[in-house]
């Protein structure tokens, strides 16, 4: 795969950038600069302040919302940086305000590379957000056969229930009479997970 023109750009000028910042910019907090720059895919920028800051400002959220840088480059679908700040040390189960990981964003945007890259990279694949949904019960309600496959064999749980309905990923699969039969017969047939080793680290 070919870089993200956003990495591209800034690799070629991160060496332009590594002078002090215009007067005007330091009124800003590093993570307020930190994360806007993520949005606007100034990809020098985000690499000076990761090297200024010695990497401590990787997991900086947005005060509003929770949201982390990863947060917002699984918005983008770029699945480069999400690779380059996860080796940066960017925790992939971080959580916005809503207890959303960038997991469950990249289920919600169709994403599955994303997805794909996150369980690589060692997260938690049943991390529920604050109604208890997990990124598989999300996905079955979207009705994403792909993702939905792409989880179990990431390790989710079929059975987990979330804390809205007490109703788990395979429950929502036989009870949605709009459910596609290759999602439903997927559910069906997904084993039971031991819960005692499910996927990514316990937070």
């Amino acid at each position: 795969m070919m870089p993200s023109k956003f990495l591209h750009a800034a690799l070629a000028a991160f060496g332009l950038l590594l002078v002090a910042a215009p007067a005007h910019a330091q009124h800003f907090s590093d993570s307020y600069q930190f994360l806007e720059a993520i949005r606007k895919q100034d990809g020098g920028k985000v690499m000076q302040i990761i090297t200024d800051t010695n990497g401590s400002i990787i997991d900086t959220k947005d005060r509003s919302t929770g949201e982390g840088a990863l947060h917002i480059v699984v918005r983008q679908a770029d699945s480069t940086w999400l690779r380059y700040l996860i080796q940066k040390g960017a925790n992939p189960n971080i959580q916005d305000g809503r207890g959303n990981t960038p997991m469950m964003l990249a289920v919600e945007t169709g994403f599955v590379e994303g997805v794909q890259i996150l369980i690589r990279y060692g997260a938690n694949v049943n991390l529920p957000n604050s109604s208890g949904e997990t990124p598989l019960i999300r996905a079955v309600q979207l009705r994403k056969l792909e993702m939905v496959r792409t989880l179990l064999e990431g390790g989710a749980d079929p059975d987990r229930p979330d804390h809205i309905s007490g109703q788990s990923a395979r429950d929502y699969a036989r009870i949605d009479r709009r459910m596609p039969p290759s999602i439903t017969k997927l559910l069906a047939d997904a084993p039971k997970v031991n819960r005692s080793a499910v996927s990514g680290p316990k937070l």
